[in-house]
């Protein structure tokens, strides 16, 4: 459905974005992650049509995407990061507005109108002006106001930044409805949870260039643990956590409040040779668990632990 390849953007001598490509296919949901000043919010103005790219292209089902008007654009909505509404009108006076901006009129825009508004819940407070809303509920208009034109590819640039949990939750309902009817999402956050519940596969950006494509599972296996095994030993105070690095599976070994936890990079393997080796070493333990590393793991050890603004 949408496919990117090889952008560059530079501002002097900063370069934004360098060589990105990725794809995204029809009813498919991808998380677009990476720290501040990564390049992010610039590769989503870029297909969004927002800014040129000084090399690359955007293709929309095969289509280039070639000037501002090109009427392939009007296959996308965009979701920005700052709030694009006019607190003075109300709900309805908004998305009529933003409804002509794409050509849209009468009976039609009112029916779109209606649609959005019901899929975001806010159909009881379309006449209030939007000034008197709450911040999450300012999110889920700005949400609707991206569908009025029924895109097939959303862009949602870090859209739950600064709203209540409930709220946030409100809008993860909504795009796991549009999910179902077949659109395509494309997801930029700093919340790895959302990544996680939201996203059937993740692009991870760092300093203009994509450095993972994949999906959450196939992530994990870049790292050198992609599991931890928590044992409660029956007796820990004599156990040495570090004569259990000899075994081959085992990566990492410590002992704390009678658990011991044994990184492996493959659970098949690893599990059962370090079950065995504690009970032909005389170490009795009641219960066995697994656990495995999140994507805030492997975001920071693909990107690195240090924070840094750009």
């Amino acid at each position: 459905m949408l496919e990117v390849n090889g952008l560059t953007k530079s501002y002097g001598k900063l370069m934004a974005v360098s060589g990105v490509s990725f794809r995204v296919d029809h009813g498919e949901t991808i998380g677009l992650l990476g720290p501040n000043g990564a390049g992010k919010t610039t590769t989503v103005s870029i297909i969004a049509g927002l800014m040129s790219p000084d090399s690359g292209e955007v293709l929309i089902e095969g289509k280039p995407v070639k000037n501002d008007t090109d009427p392939v654009k009007r296959n996308i909505g965009l979701v920005p990061q700052d709030m694009a509404l006019y607190d003075q009108l109300t709900a309805l006076d908004n998305l009529t507005f933003f409804a002509a901006l794409y050509s849209i009129s009468g009976a039609k825009a009112q029916q779109a109108i209606d649609d959005a508004l019901k899929l975001v819940e806010l159909s009881d407070r379309a006449g209030d002006k939007v000034g008197t809303f709450s911040g999450g509920m300012k999110r889920r208009l700005n949400l609707a106001a991206a569908l009025l034109h029924d895109p097939q590819i959303l862009l949602l640039d870090e859209p739950t930044v600064g709203v209540d949990p409930q709220s946030r939750n409100a809008i993860f309902e909504n795009l796991e409805a549009l999910k179902k009817r077949g659109k395509t999402l494309v997801y930029t956050t700093h919340y790895m949870e959302e990544a996680e519940r939201l996203c059937d596969r993740i692009v991870i950006i760092d300093h203009g260039k994509v450095i993972a494509d994949d999906t959450l599972q196939e992530l994990h296996k870049l790292l050198p643990i992609t599991n931890v095994i928590a044992i409660e030993l029956d007796n820990a105070n004599s156990f040495k956590p570090e004569q259990m690095l000899a075994l081959p599976e085992v990566k990492s070994a410590e002992l704390a409040d009678g658990k011991l936890r044994v990184g492996v990079h493959d659970l098949s393997r690893g599990a059962p040779g370090i079950l065995r080796w504690l009970s032909e070493n005389g170490h009795t333990y009641h219960h066995v668990s697994s656990e495995r590393p999140d994507l805030e793991t492997v975001f920071l050890t693909l990107t690195g632990r240090s924070l840094r603004d750009a």
